[in-house]
């Protein structure tokens, strides 16, 4: 007979992103005006970002800085009991603390913590739910957040951090978040390649992939979900009248079979637009895929092979000695 696999469900899901840019105008116009999310609102520092199907007030904290890359990863509990256990759990993990913070425009209290390689990330319970600032944001269907302009995605999927050791990060997610590896890469020396987590039954909310540019603490990618493959295409052709960078695609990945478009809006930050049709992990006792590396060296789904930048690019840069 066969274990669960599935975890507490203490966190709910991926909450939001804290993404650092050294060119905030260019940004956020990028974000707002090509890719297509709502904002919310700004302070001094920031300006926070969601999709039109986001129910929360913020999804992407867009936040001005000398670098690129992301400062935290937010994750909601459950519920105030949930968030109590889970930062016990924490607590006692060993793992590096932050502490409480009062949190921000978009959401209350949050207890933040650090994985071994340098990310930040924090939980809360207390959200700001979004309510529409005008009626050009309200959308025609009651039981629909908001309405949509640019490349139109439809909410927070996903996020690709970088690690040196991708196994330690492992049990950083599981032992931290009760996260559970819905798939994962196992080279041929025995190392993990890359594992990909989730807190729920969506196939996964982030993905931890090997740090080849010797960089600490790096972002690989941050992407939203869309409603269909045609708006990926749809969202290619907006993004090349609008001079944005194209890495790759539109393609399918392999593993997990997501339809894809990988862009760099212009502090060089690596956005991702995908589409997981519908599949989700609902098997309480669900056993993680595993790629070997000759499967890997087959490419994408359907044969392309992945570029060499998608090996190397991440943010921030590392600096060349």
């Amino acid at each position: 007979m066969t274990q669960p696999t599935n975890p507490s469900f203490d966190i709910a899901h991926l909450g939001h992103v804290e993404m650092l840019t050294d060119k905030f105008e260019e940004s956020l116009d990028f974000f707002t005006r090509i890719y297509g999310l709502k904002l919310s609102g700004q302070d001094e520092t920031s300006a926070y970002l969601r999709a039109w199907d986001d129910y929360e007030y913020c999804t992407l904290k867009l936040t001005r800085s000398d670098s690129t890359g992301v400062a935290h990863i937010g994750y909601r509990a459950a519920s105030p009991e949930a968030l109590a256990r889970r930062v016990a759990v924490i607590e006692a993990s060993g793992y590096k603390l932050h502490g409480w913070t009062e949190g921000d425009l978009s959401h209350g209290r949050a207890f933040r913590f650090e994985d071994p390689f340098g990310h930040v990330f924090e939980i809360y319970y207390e959200t700001r739910w979004y309510e529409p600032q005008g009626d050009a944001e309200r959308a025609a269907l009651k039981n629909t957040a908001s309405a949509f302009s640019g490349a139109a995605p439809r909410r927070l999927d996903h996020l690709n951090l970088l690690a040196s050791d991708v196994s330690e990060f492992r049990r950083f997610m599981e032992v931290c978040l009760g996260s559970r590896v819905t798939e994962y890469i196992e080279l041929d020396n025995g190392r993990i390649g890359g594992c990909w987590f989730t807190v729920n039954n969506k196939t996964y909310d982030l993905a931890c992939t090997e740090e080849h540019g010797g960089g600490s603490a790096r972002l690989h990618h941050v992407t939203y979900a869309t409603d269909q493959r045609e708006d990926i295409l749809r969202a290619a052709d907006i993004f090349l009248q609008s001079g944005v960078h194209i890495e790759t695609g539109p393609h399918k990945h392999a593993i997990q079979g997501t339809f894809f478009l990988y862009v760099w809006e212009p502090a060089g930050n690596r956005v991702e637009l995908a589409n997981a049709g519908a599949r989700l992990i609902l098997a309480p006792d669900w056993q993680p895929v595993c790629w070997t590396e000759t499967d890997r060296k087959k490419g994408q789904a359907w044969g392309l092979k992945t570029i060499e930048s998608f090996h190397t690019h991440g943010t921030p840069p590392v600096a060349k000695g």
